[in-house]
C-alpha cells in the first residue's frame, strides 16, 4: 500500500512495484489526517510505504497547523494503526531534519543529532519521533533533494533542464550542499527495505556524494548540452524564502550499509541516467 501516489515518489513506487500486488492511495483518497481512514483501510499483514507529506517547505512557515497534520500526526495515525494489526509501516523522511551548522563537511548519519531549522523539518522530525513511538517496528528512510528530471517537471532537476534548453541564464545558490536524489533509486531502495527489512529504525537513501546547488545545476546544463557557465552562483541572502535551508545537510550510508540497505550510487551517475531517459539500477 503506498499513500501520496499522486508524488513523485509515489507515482515512481507504484510504477517501479512490478510483479507485486500494489495499491495507490493519492491524499483525496486516503487522507492519513484521518485517524479512521487508517484503521478502515490496513489490515493484518499489509505493507505500508508513506509517501504522503506537506512537503511545500516555505508554505509550511505559513501554514504550520497543516503542515503539523500532515507530516507528524498523520503518521502517527498510520503508524498506530500498523502496531494493532500488526502491519508493517516504511515512512519518508527528509535531510531537513537536520540544521547544517557552519563549517559541517561530514554527511550525516542516522545516529546523528537532529536540529531542523524550518516548519517542515520540525514537522518531519515530530513526524519519524511520532512513528517509533506507536510502531517501533517501523522504518524511517530520510532521503534528500529528490527529482525525476522529467519534462515538465517542477523540482529541481527538471525546471534546471527547461531553462538550460531553452538558453536561460540561471541564478543558483552556492551556499546549501545536499545529496541529490534520483527518484528511482529511491524507490529502489524502498523495496528493498521491503523485501530485507533492515536492521535499523532510521536508515538513509540519497544518491552517494554532496555537492551545491550551484554544482547541481551547471551538471545539468552540461548534460543538456547548454553552457555550465550560464549558471551564475550567489549566496542564498540574495533570493531570501520564508523558511531557512541548512547550508549542509548530505547524508551518509555507513550506519545504513550496515543495516543491510545497499548504498546508492553517485549523485552524478543517477544525474546523466535521469536525464538520458536510461533510468539506470538503482543501486550499484
Amino acid at each position: 500500500m503506498v499513500t501520496g501516489a499522486a508524488g513523485q515518489v509515489g507515482r515512481a513506487l507504484v510504477r517501479a512495484a512490478v510483479g507485486r500486488s500494489v495499491t495507490g492511495f493519492t491524499s483525496a483518497e486516503w487522507d492519513i489526517t484521518d485517524p479512521a481512514a487508517a484503521r478502515d483501510l490496513i489490515e493484518p499483514g499489509d505493507v505500508l510505504i508513506n509517501c504522503a507529506a506537506f512537503t511545500d517547505v516555505d508554505g509550511a512557515e505559513a501554514n504550520p497547523e497543516r503542515a503539523r497534520a500532515v507530516n507528524a500526526a498523520g503518521p502517527e495515525h498510520l503508524a498506530t494503526a500498523c502496531a494493532a494489526v500488526g502491519a508493517r509501516l516504511i515512512h519518508i523522511s527528509t535531510d531537513y531534519v537536520f540544521g547544517g551548522a557552519p563549517g559541517r563537511d561530514r554527511p550525516y548519519e542516522p545516529d546523528d543529532q537532529p536540529a531542523p531549522l524550518s516548519v517542515y523539518g520540525r514537522t518531519k522530525l515530530d513526524g519519524e519521533r511520532a512513528v517509533l513511538a506507536a510502531c517501533p517496528q517501523a522504518r524511517i528512510v530520510r532521503t534528500a533533494w529528490v527529482y525525476t528530471g522529467d519534462d515538465g517537471g517542477r523540482d529541481f532537476v527538471s525546471v534546471m533542464r527547461a531553462r538550460a534548453r531553452a538558453g536561460e541564464v540561471s541564478e543558483v545558490v552556492d551556499d546549501q550542499i545536499g545529496s541529490p536524489t534520483y527518484v528511482r533509486d529511491l524507490v529502489t531502495a524502498l523495496l528493498t527495505i521491503v523485501d530485507l527489512d533492515v536492521t535499523m529504525p532510521i536508515v538513509h537513501a540519497a544518491n552517494a556524494g554532496a555537492v551545491s546547488r550551484y554544482r547541481q545545476a551547471r551538471a545539468v546544463y552540461a548534460a543538456a548540452g547548454a553552457d555550465p557557465k550560464l549558471v551564475r552562483p550567489v549566496p542564498s541572502a540574495r533570493h531570501p524564502r520564508p523558511a531557512a535551508r541548512p547550508g549542509y545537510s548530505a547524508l551518509g550510508s555507513v550506519l545504513s550499509e550496515r543495516a543491510g540497505l545497499t548504498r546508492l550510487r553517485d549523485w552524478r551517475a543517477a544525474l546523466d541516467d535521469a536525464l538520458s531517459g536510461v533510468g539506470g539500477p538503482g543501486h550499484r
